[in-house]
Formats: C-alpha cells, sequence, structure tokens
C-alpha cells in the first residue's frame, strides 16, 4: 500500500476550550512569524525570480536551481522550512503551498516536495503532506489533497488525473 499524505503528518493536540488556531503562538514563534511573513509579502510581489528565491531560502526552504514563482504565489507562512522546490520547478501565479492546517483539536504539519520540473498552476492550492512528483503538473485552480506522481498532470477540487484521449 503506498503512503498517503495522511501518514506523514505530524499531529499536535491543542489543549484549552479553543480551537487549534487560537493557540498558534505556542506552536511557532510570533517573531518567526512575523518575519516569515515580511519576508514572503516581499517575495509575493517582487517581479525578480532571483529574489524570489533569495528571500525563500532565508527562512529556510529548499529552493533549486531554475524555480520560477509567479506574483502573489504564497508558501506556507508559519513552516516554510518544510517546502522543498527542485530545480526549475514553477509555482504560478497565486498558488498556495500549504504545510500546516490549524483543526478544531488538533493541528497538523507536514513536508511539502515539488519535484524536478512539476508545474503548480494559478491560482492551486498544494495541502501538507503532498509530493509533486518530477514533471508533474497541477493545472489552475486546483486543491492538491494527494500525491502527485512523476510526470501525470492532475486538476479539479479535489484534483485528479487528467486523462488525454
Amino acid at each position: 500500500m503506498t503512503e498517503r499524505r495522511h501518514d506523514r503528518l505530524t499531529r499536535r493536540t491543542a489543549a484549552g476550550e479553543h480551537n487549534s488556531l487560537w493557540h498558534w503562538p505556542d506552536a511557532k514563534r510570533p517573531a518567526t512569524v512575523a518575519k516569515n511573513y515580511a519576508a514572503i509579502v516581499a517575495a509575493r510581489h517582487s517581479p525578480s525570480l532571483r529574489l524570489k528565491n533569495w528571500l525563500l531560502r532565508q527562512l529556510g526552504m529548499s529552493v533549486g536551481t531554475g524555480v520560477s514563482w509567479g506574483l502573489e504565489a504564497t508558501p506556507d507562512v508559519f513552516w516554510p522550512e518544510l517546502i522543498t522546490v527542485e530545480d526549475h520547478a514553477i509555482v504560478g501565479y497565486d498558488a498556495t503551498i500549504l504545510c500546516h492546517e490549524f483543526l478544531q483539536d488538533e493541528y497538523r504539519t507536514g513536508e511539502v516536495i515539488l519535484g524536478e520540473r512539476s508545474m503548480i498552476g494559478a491560482g492551486a492550492i498544494v495541502l501538507p503532506g503532498v509530493h509533486v512528483g518530477a514533471g508533474a503538473n497541477v493545472a489552475a485552480n486546483s486543491l492538491v489533497t494527494e500525491d502527485v506522481p512523476a510526470g501525470e498532470t492532475v486538476a479539479g477540487i479535489p484534483a485528479t488525473p487528467v486523462t488525454r484521449d
């Protein structure tokens, strides 16, 4: 049986009467989140791919050679260090890469890997723990809830393989 993204997530219980998002300062230092946020906002609006990649590497992201980030693309603000973007991958305009999920009674974190020459379309959302294989394509406005095998194209909500006739 293949490992699913849920099997790769780290789960932490939220104590107390409030949902897990209420306790985010216990999960990550507010100063770290503020620093991450400032760098990510700068990267989102910069037209320079070199500057974007440099800023995101400063947050602990693994960003390969020739990676391209579209304007407004947003990596995870809480745990950017859990993102790996391999060489020559593209993250499209306004795409979001998440490494965390705040739920009612727990929060979860998981590494996201975007393989070499993979492409994440405009407005797509990639959830925590997802691995997108080398050369895989995620269509615009898709919600990626499961791994995408190398070379495959997925689309939709949730993203499913696209068949070609």
